[in-house]
Formats: C-alpha cells, structure tokens, sequence
C-alpha cells in the first residue's frame, strides 16, 4: 500500500532546546557559530580622514632683533611629567592591625579539633593566642598524635568542652609570630650548567631550638594530662582522630 511504502515523518526539534528546566542543550556562544553568524563577512567602513593637527604653532615676537616670529608647541604637555619635578608623596599612615577577638568557649587548655590541613581531625591542646596575627598556639603533644607546635586560625577549629590544666604550663616568651615564619635562603649557582635541573625547592628541616621548645612544652602538657582524673581516657582521645559516621548530625552534637 501506499502508507507502507510512504517514509515516516521525522519529527522536527528547534536548533536550541532545554535539556531540564532552565537549562539548554546550547549556550548563546554555541548558537552564534551554529548559526553561522560568526562566517558573516562584516561590512568595512570607511574611516572618516582626521585632518593631521600641527605640532608647533608660529607666534609673532616683537623686538627687532627677535625674528619677528617663532615656532612653539601647540600642547606643551603636564608639567609634572618632567624628569626634574618630584611630587611629594603623602606620607603613608601606618595602620594599626587588627586585633582578633578569641571565641568565649577557647581558652587556655581547651582541647580543640583541627577541620583542615596535614592533622585535621586531630586533637590538640589550646596554649595561648600569639599577638601579631591573632592565631592560635597549639600542640598534640607530638608524643600522642605527631601534631608539633604550629599555629592555626580559630575559624578552623572546634572547640570542644573538654580540658586540661595547662596553668603551670611554661611557654617560651620566643613562641611568636616571626618564630614560625619560614625563610628561604637563595643557593648560590657553581658553574655555569650546575643549577639547570634543580628544582628551587627547599626541603624544610626543623631546627635544634624548635625540637628543644617542642619537648620543654610537651613534658609540661604531658604531666597535666597525667593529673587529669580521666587521664587514661584522654591519652586515647589525643591519639585518634574525631569523624562523623553514620546518622550523625554535627548540629546535633555537643562537643
């Protein structure tokens, strides 16, 4: 018959249509080269001739020795862009920095859980807020979980309502700011093909002072633990790491 012979019709889609609500199979820029909107030839339009403006401008002098003309500058330029006048630059006014106001629930002792880095999840002893930069001092002991002496934002922690005693604690009065901050120092190329496949990267070593800090530090913290009256408990708590599981809701939680 006839209809079976007769080709079935194809049904006919737009170019562009949307694969869910509010979002389509092709963006704009897509559709401008589908189109083939970017093969248009533009049209060249003809730039208007801009009549060339003179340089120097001749000025009638008086005197009779003078000429009776002269060729100036049209446009002599800023004055200040001359190599011999110096603005006076307005003193810069030293801000003062500001200073980091310390969660109530973190205070000496506190036992905190680090969210991010190389320890998160870890916890550690809350030591002291350093004056600079308003971040905080803490420490694992390195004994129970390898967390040293390091510095870290307080919007990166948990403070939990656990604590331990650290008022006979000594800390070092050179525990600052600049005491953590690393420096690099430059390595001096031999030969003129010596340095080709170095890298320039600095392995960091830690220093003798920074291990002498560390162990004066965390004998003092390790004692107070020991005196704390669930102290066997809490060794156990320093040494593994805090993780939600299943059907537990942070918000739910009390720390």
């Amino acid at each position: 018959s006839q209809m079976a012979g007769a080709k079935k019709a194809t049904p006919r889609f737009r170019r562009n249509y949307e694969l869910a609500t509010g979002v389509m199979r092709f963006s704009a820029a897509r559709l401008y080269h589908k189109r083939g909107v970017a093969l248009c030839k533009k049209t060249k339009i003809a730039k208007k001739a801009v009549a060339p403006t003179a340089k120097f401008v001749t000025k009638k002098v008086g005197g009779s020795k003078n000429g009776g003309e002269r060729k100036v500058l049209a446009s002599k330029g800023a004055v200040y862009l001359k190599e011999d006048h110096v603005l006076d630059k307005p003193a810069k006014v030293a801000r003062n920095p500001k200073v980091q106001t310390l969660r109530k629930n973190i205070t000496p002792g506190t036992v905190l859980i680090i969210l991010a880095g190389k320890h998160k999840g870890k916890r550690v002893v809350f030591l002291k807020q350093l004056e600079k930069t308003g971040l905080l001092l803490v420490t694992g002991p390195h004994k129970l979980n390898n967390v040293p002496l390091r510095r870290i934002a307080q919007s990166f922690v948990i403070a939990t309502s656990t604590k331990v005693d650290v008022s006979g604690v000594k800390i070092p009065e050179t525990l600052t700011d600049a005491y953590f901050k690393r420096t690099h120092t430059k390595v001096e190329k031999k030969g003129e093909q010596a340095n080709i496949f170095a890298s320039g990267h600095q392995d960091y070593k830690v220093s003798e002072q920074r291990k002498t800090d560390q162990k004066l530090v965390d004998k003092a913290v390790l004692a107070s633990i020991k005196k704390h009256p669930e102290h066997k408990f809490l060794r156990g708590y320093f040494c593994t790491r805090f993780s939600i599981r299943k059907n537990q809701a942070p918000h739910n939680m009390i720390f």
